[in-house]
């Protein structure tokens, strides 16, 4: 069987066709797919990374925070752009909104325009421990230390010895009776008896003259 010459060239053209289509839309769609906007939202900052995008035009980035703060004002930029710190959001006790716009220059369907949530940070830092007063074993100004139970050997030991006489000092007098005592009285029975005699002899004497 002879197939005519105009249906294979109608058949090449058919299939020329469709390859110049899926050739077109493969490059179409390339850089739809190249365009990668990636950003991570935390409860205290904000980070960003754009790649792949057209080094050919200018590109916009611009973070905020909705109905407050502006994160990052906007920025040009080319091929890629990388946040070198992440950005602070600000201090806050409930849920914030925050902003993400690209501008793409190679077309509007390139941009991107979407928001996160960036949630309330929670203190995870323990409370101190309060720590408990040990109480002082010194007495206090106030208190009266309580007397020892047992006597202090330290005072019987430096309490002074009594002295010892002095063999140079004088006796001193005797409130009792002595050995000299008799002599004494001995004494005064000659005096008694002389004094007795002198009296006889003068009486003796007159006697005799009259």
């Amino acid at each position: 069987m002879t197939i005519p010459r105009r249906s294979w060239r109608g058949a090449g053209a058919f299939a020329a066709a469709a390859v110049v289509g899926l050739t077109g839309g493969v490059i179409s769609a390339g850089p739809a797919a190249a365009h990668t906007p990636t950003w991570v939202v935390t409860c205290s900052d904000v980070s960003v990374d754009l790649t792949q995008y057209s080094s050919d035009v200018a590109n916009v980035v611009t973070v905020s925070v909705v109905g407050g703060k502006e994160l990052l004002p906007a920025t040009t930029f080319g091929r890629e752009f990388h946040t070198k710190t992440p950005l602070q959001l600000p201090s806050h006790d409930k849920e914030l909104t925050v902003r993400l716009v690209v501008k793409a220059g190679d077309g509007e369907k390139f941009s991107r325009d979407e928001t996160k949530t960036a949630p309330v940070c929670e203190d995870n830092t323990p409370s101190p421990t309060p720590t408990e007063a040990t109480p002082s074993t010194e007495p206090s100004a106030t208190q009266t230390p309580e007397p020892s139970a047992t006597p202090s050997e330290t005072a019987t030991e430096t309490a002074p010895a009594p002295a010892a006489p002095s063999p140079s000092a004088p006796d001193l007098a005797e409130t009792g009776s002595s050995s000299a005592t008799p002599v004494i009285g001995g004494a005064a029975v000659a005096v008694l008896l002389a004094g007795g005699g002198i009296l006889w002899s003068v009486r003796k004497r007159r006697s005799a003259q009259h």
